[in-house]
């Protein structure tokens, strides 16, 4: 009787063993089973995590390139009018959805230059808010206003004819597409044009221009 049970208990034990058996044969012919699993988790962590920590340094690499000054914490964030949507649409089209410039698109829409600043490719804009507009008096800039010529004299001193980067605005002298030179000074996030107007948002990015935002209306010399 107790070798019968013996027996049956031997028997009950080697019915509860080989599944277990066949459960780890089979995990290990499907690659290794929960440790496979776990060491493909793992792995997939670790890539993830590496792939974070190279966008991080992207973000960082590309902080440089990314528009700065006072002014810009008064763009939208998301839109036609944040900085993402002003790099799709060429600058005349990218200003108009700047509700700060919309005297700048009434002055170029005014002058007929809306098309020559959209079609132009590879240009610096330096692009007066309206509050630099307002500090002309009201009379004097009607009268400008009304004046084509004078008008696109003045607007066109504000485009130079290539893609100017900070660093470029250090120290530079550049020619005006009004054919006359401005200058630029600065460093950092910093800058000054003329020695009159500051760079408030620089570093802009359209589809076909730099833009940077300043404070004053730049006249030319004559």
């Amino acid at each position: 009787m107790n070798t019968r049970l013996r027996r049956t208990a031997v028997t009950l034990a080697a019915a509860a063993v080989l599944p277990l058996a066949l459960s780890a044969c089979s995990g290990s012919s499907n690659g290794g089973g929960s440790d496979s699993g776990t060491s493909s988790s793992a792995a997939k962590a670790s890539a993830t995590a590496s792939g974070d920590s190279m966008a991080g340094s992207g973000s960082t690499a590309s902080a440089a390139d990314r528009p700065f000054g006072t002014a810009c914490s008064a763009v939208p964030k998301t839109g036609a009018g944040s900085f993402d949507g002003m790099a799709q649409d060429p600058v005349a089209t990218a200003a108009s959805h700047n509700p700060a410039l919309s005297t700048l698109v009434s002055a170029v829409q005014k002058a007929g230059l809306v098309d020559t600043l959209n079609n132009a490719q590879g240009i610096t804009v330096f692009a007066p808010t309206n509050d630099a507009f307002a500090k002309i008096p009201k009379a004097t800039l009607d009268k400008v206003l009304n004046d084509k010529a004078q008008l696109t004299k003045i607007l066109t001193y504000h485009v130079v004819g290539r893609k100017l980067t900070p660093k470029q605005l250090e120290n530079g002298s550049f020619e005006t597409l009004e054919k006359s030179k401005l200058t630029t000074s600065g460093m950092g996030e910093s800058y000054t044009v003329n020695d009159s107007a500051k760079v408030v948002c620089g570093h802009v990015k359209t589809a076909n221009a730099n833009v940077y935002i300043v404070d004053t209306v730049l006249m030319p010399a004559s």
